[in-house]
This record gives C-alpha cells, structure tokens and sequence, in this order.
C-alpha cells in the first residue's frame, strides 16, 4: 500500500504505527496518523498545521483524552492494521497527488486526506481546533513545493 509514498510519508506512517502501539491501540486510525504527522515535523503537511497555528501539544492533549487505550491490550505484531477511515483517508491523500499532478504521496496529501474523512477522529479534533480544509489546501498551494 505505501509503495508511491515518499520517505517523509512513510515516516509518518511508521511514526503513526508506534503511536498507535504506545496508546495501545490494536489498529491504526485517522488519529495515529494525524500524531504520525505532527511528530515527523519536518514534512509539509506538519509545517502547515504549525503555520496555521495548530500545536502539536494541543493536538496531542486533545487525542489523548478522546483515545482510550484497548482494556485487553496485548501486542500481536509489530504492524498494526489500519482501521477503514484510515484506509479511507489514505485514498483521499492518493486523489490529493493526482489533483496536485504529483508522483509520489507525501505529508501534506496525507494531511489532506486526513480532512476529507469526515467521519473520523482526526477530521473532528482538527475542526474543533478551527482548521479549515479550504485554508489548509490554499496553504498548501501558497507554500511553494
């Protein structure tokens, strides 16, 4: 699945993934990959939620509350399955390449992604933090990649 993704992306995949084994979690959701985002720091989508002003301690807090931790915890693999709004996502951020007439997926497509999954956590956490899809993809176009 994460063949067209750059190095950046896969980071925040593999990112995501620890952080969804650290919370305990058995699968990988819109959430994990949204902490996988802003922990690598360094890609676009993680320097346009900064830019537009959302923290990634906030972000963080603001997870930490909403996501338990599965009762019966055990770890069974050392990569987790991603949940169908992930996957869901996850093809948004490929229609998001194909529209920026780009190659290879990277942060900020998956950022992207992550914001037309309407029904997931990470849609929702970003949205009661004022994040606007229409400001993030102006950002996007406006920061010169």
């Amino acid at each position: 699945m994460y063949k067209s993704f750059t190095d950046h992306a896969m980071e925040v995949m593999g990112l995501a993934n620890q952080e969804a084994l650290n919370s305990k979690c058995s699968h990988l959701g819109t959430e994990h990959i949204l902490l996988g985002l802003i922990s690598q720091g360094s890609g676009i989508g993680a320097r346009v939620l900064k830019d537009l002003g959302v923290e990634p301690q906030k972000v963080r807090h603001e997870l930490e509350k909403l996501v338990k931790s599965e009762p019966e915890w055990t770890k069974t693999r050392s990569m987790l399955p991603t949940t169908l709004l992930a996957r869901k996502a996850i093809d948004y951020a490929i229609e998001e390449t194909a529209e920026f007439n780009d190659e290879s997926i990277d942060t900020e497509h998956l950022l992207l992604g992550l914001l037309r999954e309407k029904e997931s956590l990470a849609y929702l956490l970003l949205m009661n933090l004022g994040l606007r899809p229409e400001e993030v993809r102006e950002k996007i176009r406006t920061m010169g990649r």
